[in-house]
C-alpha cells in the first residue's frame, strides 16, 4: 500500500518555498532569516524545523526540486536523430522551464548573483548532453567539446534572457539560436 503524503504538509513545504523565494527577490540569501520566512509563510519556526534543518537544507531542497524537474523535461527530448533539433529542443525546454520557474530564477540571479541555480542548470544539460551524443565526433573534436562550445551558447543567452528581463519573446531566442547553428553538428 502506497503511504499518501498529508496534504497539510504539502501545503505548508509550499508557503514555506514561496515566502523563500519571496524573500529572496528582496534580499540576499545570507541576509534572509529564518525568523523572516516563518513570518512570511504564516507559521511557526517549530513547523518550518520540522521539515528543514536550516535555510541552507531549504535551498537544497528547492534546487534539487529544480534539477530533477528539468532532468524529467529533457528526458522527454527524443529528438537527437539531427544535433541541431536535439539543441533547439533542449533550448525550448530551457526556456520553458525558466520561464515556468521566472519567479525563482530571477530572485536566485539578480537579487543574489547565486550562481548555484545557474550552476545546477549548466551541469543538468551537460549530463543529458553528454549522454544523448556519447563518443560522437566533428572532423576530430570529441563530443564533449562540442557539447560544451553549443551548451555555453544557449545557456549564456538563457542567461541574459533572465537578466534583460526576458526582453525578447521565447520564440525570437529560438529563431535567433536557430540560425546561428549549424544543421548537423555531429557525424556518425
Amino acid at each position: 500500500m502506497e503511504k499518501k503524503t498529508d496534504l497539510r504538509i504539502i501545503k505548508t513545504k509550499k508557503n514555506i518555498y514561496d515566502a523563500f523565494i519571496s524573500l529572496m527577490s528582496e534580499k540576499t540569501f545570507e541576509e534572509i532569516k529564518v525568523s523572516e520566512i516563518c513570518e512570511r509563510a504564516l507559521i511557526n519556526r517549530s513547523t518550518f524545523y520540522s521539515h528543514f534543518d536550516d535555510k541552507y537544507t531549504l535551498f537544497d531542497g528547492l534546487i534539487s526540486y529544480m534539477r530533477q524537474s528539468l532532468l524529467d523535461e529533457l528526458g522527454k527530448n527524443d529528438k537527437i536523430h539531427n544535433t541541431k533539433d536535439y539543441y533547439m529542443e533542449v533550448l525550448r525546454i530551457l526556456l520553458n522551464d525558466l520561464e515556468v520557474k521566472k519567479d525563482l530564477y530571477r530572485a536566485s540571479l539578480l537579487n543574489n548573483r547565486n550562481s548555484i541555480a545557474m550552476d545546477m542548470i549548466y551541469s543538468t544539460l551537460k549530463e543529458d548532453v553528454l549522454q544523448k551524443i556519447n563518443n560522437k565526433t566533428l572532423e576530430g573534436v570529441p563530443a564533449d567539446f562540442i557539447a560544451f562550445f553549443y551548451l555555453g551558447a544557449i545557456y549564456s543567452a538563457c542567461l541574459e534572457w533572465i537578466k534583460d528581463g526576458y526582453k525578447y519573446s521565447k520564440d525570437d531566442i529560438v529563431s535567433y539560436i536557430d540560425k546561428l547553428i549549424p544543421e548537423d553538428i555531429i557525424k556518425e
